[in-house]
């Protein structure tokens, strides 16, 4: 028995689809026979005597739908009998229930014993569901349209995220746990909301489906192998859930899954906790990221508590008041529109191109953006329901949505016609002939032409009805009040310039005059901010304090000492805070503040971009008398014990934030103080150093306190155990140790205990000593390192811990000193001259340091010392020095610099340490070289030239560091200092030479 050749009728199928349907009628003839013959073999049913008795009509619609989708076709091949069972099942004509997607989602997972079989039952699945989609939008029963066809695929998108999200729930939860209960006791599980369309339930037949995941509350999972934190778990759950549905497997892929509309994109968190979700969004949270919200809606997992999450952020997405600040917005982003689309020539996409669907969503999101925070009735994620409550509240004449929506379904349609060929996403119109038959048959017309005329006629009424919502009003002229003492007519230039009033030579005979350089570089920057987008999207508020401060800002960058410098690195501040309108008024409100700010930008491009990166510093710019006076380190300990205590203990991500704002607080005061020279150079960095420690001993506190509260007490090495306050020791090394941090300096720490070897913690949840001093290393490293909002605290380098990067992270007292008697290398005695406890237990560094001085007070070979230190200096500078001869040099590696001075710092107490003990008491080179000259191991006159070499290559070290220059030096500056240091090199530790 065979699949007959006029088993599809062609009276409806067009002359050129007719020679393609064939072949596929021999392709499906053929996979039947194989299907027979395999039957035959087994048994089993076959599906082509099935076939043969299907009704005309449905032969009819068959053939129409092989001849436009290959989808249709490749699966059918594949699988000839799921036509049978979505005729039988009644699949053809109606969409399935929600309740009956679930059920046989369900009954396929139950079988999938592990992620590849889950994987494949989704897919399959899918692939089963799209088959019918496709086919019933292609026919069209009676009832089924657009919105019919989008809210299905929606659904089925629904579906398969919650069957794939229970079942990877109930597949780890032996090993990972089940999240712990929420504080009002009920059950937590992820929240997953769905984005664009999805959250509209308006999808497309091959869309992606954009989502964000949040979960409710901290916590650690419970009744598993293992407990994570909630933060580790959602993450590793939402992951699984991607690659669920996102993996290409040999069955392909369920739906595409992007997750970039969450906060920081794909550089942030997989998934957010609701706290630090509703503060980015508040703090953080820009104008394109208020359009995503417009669509959120939850899709899968815990439905009641995404809808709590979108509650708590409706006040960032709707505005209470008129948001003028979203039609500037709108304008820009309309202006972006049209330039991509010429850019890349997308004229024939109808999606982004002229007229096309994204315009249509751009009118209706206008209104909701715009009117939402009074028009509630708008708060709506559909786009159907949205431009249907347009006309009601008159925003816009009924006949215009009678127009809009229409021409909106046709463009969907012909989108689904599109993507309906071969189950891929695209909005591009096809170049082929076959292609472009196909799309007309699937929009019953009559032919390409036909299409495109439709189309342009539908196109023309969307741009006319987009440009009518977003048409640049007039501009309206005010002139605003000035100070009586301010020089009105210059600040009206300045104004001018600004609003680009001006023509180009006016321009620039403006900025010529007020001693700019390079009159056209600034014209270009101002024009760039100005029509940035974010300047388009503000408020009306917002932009009239940007307005009002411009003028200001130009004349305070015009009487600068360096006008060029300080417009240029002012503007991205201003760009920093156009969304925090707040601080525009600050500026404006303060002349002082704005001088300040003129005069730090000017001095220092480090500080400018600190300013740009954390905004809120600019309060600091508010109080002068603490500006330029940093606090001594009893005061910095209050003020963060002060700032951490109005912060709940469990809030360990506000307590992070806080951290990072006080860090960065505390270091512009030291960076004003410094350009300000109120400071010298040791004390500025006495003072960073000042800060690093106070910040070190809150970070131990809070990881100490983390681990006890989950673990319990470690046994101490004698008896008893540990109490509250931290028993572990924080060791700062290089230039922590040695006071002489800079701006940008990392930490390279070492961190040790004295807790029991075999001991464990008393608590609920017991681990070993090792392992819980282990992670509370780690834990205070991610406390450190962690990026927030506000950035991080500092890098963090380990390898001076006992054997390196392969040694332990956490070391005991007693192993770090065996190692250091019996294997340290000649080196890392070196690098131990500079090591000094910065936090932790006083007991604990009271047996530190009797130890280090043990270690540098030994009695060496020195010759061999000599020759390993002479050994490692030049190993360094090999690496690290410049590599040819010019007129500067490196300021830190090159002979003559200061790593010459800190080795022969160490050179003297590794060698003199055992006769003059005094040596032993300090960590930094400059106390080192006093005691030299005090214990006259040296001439006083070669400490003094050493003191004063190494003064003057770290001041101008620190001063590249501020103004973004190479740490290099000239020649001639230096020469007499550089010469001072080699030649006691040579006398001490090259004799030879």
């Amino acid at each position: 028995m065979a699949l007959p050749d006029d088993f599809l009728p062609l009276d409806d199928i067009p002359e050129p689809l007719k020679a393609p349907l064939a072949h596929t009628r021999d392709r499906l003839a053929s996979s039947l026979e194989q299907a027979e013959n395999l039957a035959e073999m087994t048994g089993g049913d076959s599906p082509l005597e099935d076939w043969l008795s299907l009704s005309d009509e449905r032969r009819r619609q068959l053939a129409r739908v092989l001849a436009i989708s290959s989808f249709v076709a490749e699966t059918l091949v594949r699988d000839p009998e799921w036509l049978l069972h979505l005729d039988a099942s009644g699949e053809l004509d109606e969409p399935p229930t929600a309740e009956a997607l679930r059920q046989w989602l369900d009954e396929r997972l139950e079988a999938a014993e592990d992620e590849a079989a889950l994987h494949a039952a989704i897919r399959r699945f899918r692939r089963a569901r799209m088959l019918g989609i496709v086919w019933r939008d292609l026919t069209r029963p009676p009832g089924l349209d657009m919105w019919g066809t989008a809210a299905t695929v929606s659904r089925l998108a629904e579906t398969c995220l919650e069957g794939a999200l229970g079942w990877l729930e109930l597949h780890f939860a032996p090993r990972w746990g089940r999240p712990a209960p929420r504080r009002d006791g009920s059950e937590q599980r992820l929240v997953v909301l769905g984005m664009g369309k999805l959250g509209a339930g308006e999808l497309n037949l091959s869309s992606d489906i954009d989502l964000i995941f949040a979960f409710p509350e901290k916590g650690e999972t419970e009744g598993g192998r293992k407990s994570l934190e909630h933060q580790e778990y959602f993450t590793k759950l939402g992951q699984k859930l991607i690659a669920a549905l996102d993996a290409v497997t040999a069955d392909g892929f369920a739906f595409r899954v992007d997750m970039r509309l969450r906060p920081l994109g794909d550089g942030g968190p997989l998934v957010g906790g609701f706290a630090s979700l509703a503060g980015y969004y508040q703090d953080q949270g820009r104008e394109w990221e208020r359009y995503a919200m417009l669509k959120a809606r939850p899709v899968a997992g815990d439905l009641e508590a995404g809808a709590e999450l979108l509650a708590s952020l409706r006040p960032f997405v709707y505005r209470k008041y008129l948001d003028f600040g979203a039609i500037e917005s709108l304008r820009e982003l309309k202006a972006m529109i049209n330039r991509e689309v010429r850019r890349r020539s997308m004229q024939g996409n109808i999606k982004l191109g002229p007229g096309g669907i994204r315009e249509v969503e751009f009118v209706v999101q206008a209104f909701q953006l715009i009117r939402g925070g009074r028009d509630t009735e708008l708060q709506v994620t559909s786009l159907k329901t949205a431009l249907a409550r347009l006309p009601e509240l008159g925003l816009l004449p009924r006949e215009v949505v009678d127009e809009l929506t229409p021409d909106y379904v046709f463009l969907r349609d012909l989108e689904h016609g599109l993507q309906a060929l071969e189950d891929r996403q695209t909005q591009t119109l096809p170049d082929g002939d076959i292609d472009r038959e196909r799309v007309a048959l699937a929009l019953d017309m009559e032919d390409w032409p036909a299409v495109m005329a439709r189309l342009d006629e539908v196109r023309e009424r969307v741009r006319r009805h987009f440009d009518a919502v977003i048409a640049e009003p007039e501009e309206e002229v005010e002139e605003a009040a000035e100070p009586e003492d301010t020089d009105v007519a210059s600040l009206e230039e300045w104004r001018a310039l600004w609003r680009g009033e001006l023509e180009d030579d006016e321009a620039r005979s403006l900025l010529e005059e007020a001693g700019l350089a390079e009159p056209e570089v600034a014209v270009r920057r101002l024009r760039t901010l100005r029509h940035a987008r974010p300047v388009k999207a503000m408020q009306r508020i917002g932009f009239e304090r940007l307005d009002a401060l411009m003028p200001l800002l130009l004349d305070a960058v015009a009487v600068s000492e360096t006008p060029d410098l300080a417009l240029e690195r002012v503007l991205p501040l201003i760009e920093a805070v156009l969304r925090r309108t707040a601080y525009l008024a600050l500026l404006r409100e303060n002349p002082e503040a704005l001088g300040h700010l003129m005069k730090l930008c000017s001095a220092s491009p480090w500080i400018a971009t600190q300013l740009a990166r954390h905004p809120i510093l600019l309060d600091e710019l508010l109080t002068p008398e603490t500006l330029y006076t940093p606090a001594d380190k009893a005061r910095l300990a209050d003020e963060l014990r002060q700032a951490l205590g109005r912060i709940p203990e469990d809030d360990e991500e506000a307590q992070l934030e806080a951290l990072r704002v006080f860090k960065h607080a505390q270091v512009l005061h030291v960076a004003a103080s410094d350009i300000a020279g109120t400071r010298h150079l040791m004390k500025v960095s006495d003072y960073l150093t000042y800060i690093a420690e106070v910040v070190l001993e809150a970070v131990l506190a809070m990881a100490w306190q983390h681990m006890t509260r989950k673990h319990g007490f470690p046994e101490r090495r004698g008896e008893g155990r540990c109490g509250s306050a931290p028993e572990f020791l924080v060791v700062g090394y290089g230039k922590l140790g040695g006071i002489e941090l800079g701006y940008g300096s990392d930490l390279d720490l070492v961190f040790l205990h004295d807790g029991a070897t075999q001991g464990s913690t008393d608590g609920a949840r017991p681990i070993d000593n090792a392992v819980f001093f282990t992670r509370l290393g780690q834990r205070i490293i991610h406390l450190l390192t962690a990026v927030t909002p506000a950035g991080s605290l500092y890098e963090v380098d380990m390898r001076l811990r006992p054997s390196g990067n392969s040694g332990l992270l956490v070391s005991t007292l007693d192993a770090f000193a065996d190692y250091q008697r019996e294997q340290a290398w000649t080196w890392e005695h070196q690098a131990l001259v500079r090591a000094r406890v910065v936090a932790g237990d006083r007991t604990l560094a009271e047996r530190f340091d009797a130890l280090r001085g043990e270690i540098l007070g030994r009695e060496r070979d020195l010759a061999a010392l000599r020759e390993e230190v002479v050994k490692m200096r030049h190993k360094m500078r090999d690496h690290l020095g410049s590599k040819g001869q010019g007129d500067d040099f490196d300021l830190k590696h090159d002979a003559g610099g200061m790593v010459d001075i800190e080795f022969l710092c160490q050179f003297a107490v590794l060698s003199m340490g055992h006769e003059t003990p005094d040596l032993l008491a300090y960590s930094d080179n400059m106390r080192i070289l006093e005691t030299l000259e005090a214990t006259e191991r040296l001439p006083a006159d070669e400490c003094r030239r050493l003191r004063e070499a190494y003064l003057a290559c770290r001041t101008a070290a620190h001063r590249a560091a501020l103004t973004g220059e190479p740490a290099r030096g000239r020649n001639a500056d230096f020469r007499e200092h550089r010469d001072a240091v080699i030649t006691l090199w040579r006398r001490l530790l090259e004799p030879a030479s």
